[in-house]
């Protein structure tokens, strides 16, 4: 009787390509190293705490999306000037769409 069964798994070729990396320079399997890679995640997975939002949280994240929605919001490099006290952009208003309506 078999000890282990055969799964396929498709993946990206980039991720191929660095399965083989790792493969190779460890010198093992494609088997033991996904295994391994399964068996971490797992375990990692059973450690985690669960986590629900609070319902502050929810409303801070509903207005968080509405001021987003509205076009109020800096990008990540705008972000970063003001983290290296460089002068940056003011905080975008949205865009209005001027049709006419003749």
């Amino acid at each position: 009787m078999r000890t282990h069964q055969t799964m396929t798994v498709s993946l990206p070729p980039e991720m191929i390509r660095e399965v083989e990396r790792v493969r190779k320079s460890e010198r093992r399997t494609r088997s033991e190293l996904v295994r391994e890679a399964l068996r971490v995640y797992f375990n990692r997975m059973r450690t985690l705490p669960a986590s629900t939002p609070t319902r502050r949280e929810l409303r801070a994240l509903e207005k968080g999306r509405a001021t987003m929605a509205k076009g109020e919001y800096y990008t990540l490099d705008e972000f970063a000037h003001w983290l290296l006290g460089r002068p940056g952009k003011k905080a975008r208003a949205k865009k209005s769409s001027a049709r006419s309506t003749a």
